[in-house]
C-alpha cells in the first residue's frame, strides 16, 4: 500500500509542478505532508535522512549575499556600462549582455542573475526600440549554459555537489566549465546568426539618448559596495580553496553572508534582506526531498536503478550517454530540479550494482539535466523567471515560439557533450589493460 501512496502522490505533484496551476511549493509540501500523514515515513526520516539542509542553507546563504549586492546598483551599473562600451549595436549588445549573464550564472546562480539583468536589458531595449525576444531568449539559454559552469551555478549542480562529497567546486570548473564554454562560443554564434535580421541598425536619437545615459547614478557609493563586493570574492575564493582547508561548502557560504549581514546592519536591516530571500525556492527544494525520500523508502528508487542497469546491461558507455540524453530531454518538458532530485539516489544506487566510479554518470546528469533546460520555458527554474518577468513588462515569451528556438539548442548542446563525454571519460573504460 505505501508503494502505491508514494507513487501516486509523486505523480500527481509532479504534474501540478508542471501545469503551475499551483504554486509549486505548496504542492511540493502538500505531497510531502500527505506522504507524513499516510505513513510512509515518519517526520524524523523526513528531517534526517530526506531533507537535503546542506543544498537549502547554500541556496540561502548565496540568495543573501547577492540581495545585500544587489543594493548598491553595481549589475545594473555593469549592465548599462556594457550597452555603452559597444554604442547600442544590437549585436555586440547581444554578445556582451549573452556574456554577463553566462559570468553572473556561474559566479552567483543563474535564477539570481536573470533576476538582475532582465528588468535593465528590457529598458535598454525599450529605449533603443529593439525587439527585446532575442535578448530574453539570450539570456535564458546563456543563464542555463553558464550556469553548468560551476558547483554553485545551478541549482542540479548544487544538489549534486552535496550528495557526492568529493565533487567539488574545483571539481566542477574541472570538467563542467571546459564544455560551458565550448557551448557559450558555439550558441551565441548561432543566436547572432538566427536573430540577425531582427536586430538591424538603429536609429542615431536612440544611440545619443543611450550615451546621455549616466551608469555611475545607478552606483550607490557607500561603504556597503565595498564591503557586499568583498565578501561576495571571498566567499568564492573560498569554495575554490575548499580542497585545501576542508571547509564545506555550505559553511563557507553562510559565513559569508552572515559576515556580511553583520558589517552592513547600519546600511541594510537584516529584516528587509531576509523578505527579499526566495523563500518560496527554499520551500519547494524541502518539499521535493520529501517526495523523492517517499520514493526511496519504498524502494521505488531501487527498482529503478536495477532496469537501467538491465537496459544498459551495466556497460558505463551506454549508462552514461542514456543518463545525459534522458535528463536533457526530461529536463526540457519538465523543471530539471524535480529530475535531478529523483536521479541523484538511483546513481547512488549503481555502486550496489558493481559501478565503482560513478563520476562519469554524475557528469552525464549534471550536464544533461543543466542544459536540457533551455528546451522549453519551464525547463529551468531561470527560464520561468524570465517569462514571468517579461509577462510583467508586457513582452510576453510565446510558449511554442520559444520551443522553435529551444530545441534545436538542445540537441546541439547534447551532441557536443555526447563527444565531450565520449572522449574524456568512457574511452578510457574500452581501452584494453
Amino acid at each position: 500500500m505505501s508503494v502505491i501512496i508514494s507513487i501516486s502522490v509523486f505523480v500527481i505533484s509532479y504534474i501540478f509542478i508542471i501545469t503551475e496551476k499551483v504554486n509549486r511549493a505548496l504542492v511540493a509540501l502538500a505531497g510531502g505532508v500527505l506522504l507524513l500523514l499516510t505513513g510512509v515515513y515518519g517526520w524524523e526520516d523526513a528531517v534526517t535522512s530526506y531533507i537535503d539542509w546542506n543544498t537549502v542553507a547554500l541556496l540561502f546563504a548565496m540568495m543573501v549575499l547577492v540581495s545585500i549586492t544587489k543594493k548598491t546598483g553595481v549589475f545594473s551599473y555593469i549592465a548599462l556600462g556594457l550597452a555603452k562600451l559597444v554604442k547600442g549595436q544590437p549585436i555586440p549588445l547581444l554578445i556582451g549582455i549573452g556574456f554577463l549573464t553566462a559570468l553572473g550564472s556561474a559566479l552567483l546562480d543563474n535564477v539570481t542573475t536573470v533576476l538582475l539583468f532582465v528588468p535593465v536589458i528590457l529598458t535598454l531595449t525599450s529605449l533603443l526600440q529593439l525587439p527585446s525576444f532575442p535578448y530574453l531568449v539570450t539570456i535564458i539559454v546563456m543563464a542555463n549554459i553558464g550556469g553548468t559552469a560551476t558547483l554553485i551555478g545551478d541549482p542540479p549542480n548544487i544538489m549534486i555537489g552535496q550528495a557526492v562529497p568529493h565533487l567539488n567546486f574545483l571539481s566542477f570548473l574541472q570538467h563542467t566549465a571546459p564544455i560551458a564554454l565550448t557551448l557559450f562560443i558555439v550558441v551565441i554564434i548561432l543566436l547572432c546568426m538566427v536573430f540577425r535580421k531582427q536586430l538591424k541598425k538603429i536609429d542615431e536619437a536612440n544611440i545619443k539618448e543611450l550615451m546621455k545615459m549616466n551608469e555611475s547614478s545607478y552606483l550607490i557609493k557607500s561603504p556597503l559596495l565595498f564591503q557586499s563586493l568583498s565578501i561576495l570574492l571571498l566567499t568564492i575564493v573560498g569554495f575554490l580553496l575548499h580542497p585545501v582547508f576542508h571547509v564545506d561548502l555550505t559553511i563557507i557560504a553562510l559565513s559569508g553572508a552572515i559576515l556580511l549581514l553583520i558589517i552592513s546592519e547600519k546600511e541594510v536591516e537584516a529584516e528587509k534582506v531576509f523578505e527579499q530571500v526566495e523563500w518560496v525556492t527554499l520551500f519547494f527544494f524541502v518539499g521535493l526531498f520529501m517526495l523523492v525520500g517517499g520514493l526511496e523508502e519504498v524502494g521505488v528508487i531501487d527498482e529503478l536503478a536495477r532496469s537501467i542497469m538491465w537496459l544498459t546491461e551495466g556497460d558505463m558507455t551506454y549508462t552514461a550517454l542514456l543518463l545525459l540524453w534522458v535528463s536533457g530531454i526530461f529536463s526540457g518538458i519538465i523543471d530539471n530540479i524535480p529530475f535531478v532530485a529523483a536521479m541523484i539516489p538511483i546513481i547512488k544506487e549503481f555502486e550496489s550494482y558493481g559501478m565503482a566510479n560513478l563520476d562519469p554518470l554524475w557528469w552525464s546528469l549534471a550536464l544533461g539535466a543543466c542544459l536540457g533546460g533551455n528546451g522549453t520555458l519551464i525547463g529551468a527554474s531561470a527560464n520561468v523567471v524570465v517569462a514571468g518577468l517579461a509577462d510583467a513588462q508586457n513582452k510576453p515569451i510565446g510558449f511554442l515560439k520559444f520551443m522553435l528556438y529551444g530545441i534545436p539548442i538542445v540537441i546541439l548542446s547534447l551532441i557536443i557533450t555526447t563527444i565531450y563525454i565520449y572522449f574524456r571519460y568512457l574511452l578510457p573504460f574500452q581501452q584494453p589493460l
